[in-house]
């Protein structure tokens, strides 16, 4: 169920639960800004999450709210799971879902990075 993302931060969320290792994950890559995993319900060949360590619940409170550093070494950590997984070349879908209308389920910030496939055009045409 998408989530209002000007809530505040819920430390009970699943992305919060799988920081503190409460919950197992497929890990792909971790440093101190950011933790990347395998999505466990993946939408193509490749299908890996990327969450900031720190508390926020949106692009819009990241942006916000981040110091400098954080916002730039999860920014960085993102282009550097692509790069391990291959995903470059040929390129790949990078996507976060924000607030209701953007179908956000988890109120911990995430991108989605897709590959693997061609993988078609950005939105149906309903």
């Amino acid at each position: 169920m998408p989530i209002d993302a000007t809530l505040p931060y819920d430390d009970a969320n699943v992305f919060a639960k799988i920081l503190r290792g409460e919950i197992p994950s497929r890990k792909v890559y971790e440093d101190e800004f950011a933790f990347a995993f395998h999505d466990i319900t993946p939408q193509a060949p490749v299908h890996i999450l990327v969450i900031p360590k720190g508390r926020y619940v949106s692009w819009d409170d990241f942006s916000a709210h981040a110091p400098e550093a954080e916002i730039a070494g999860f920014v960085r950590a993102v282009g550097q799971v692509a790069r391990d997984s291959g995903l470059v070349e040929p390129g790949y879908r990078l996507l976060a879902n924000i607030g209701g209308h953007g179908h956000q389920e988890v109120p911990h910030l995430h991108v989605h990075l897709f590959g693997g496939r061609p993988l078609g055009p950005m939105l149906s045409h309903d």
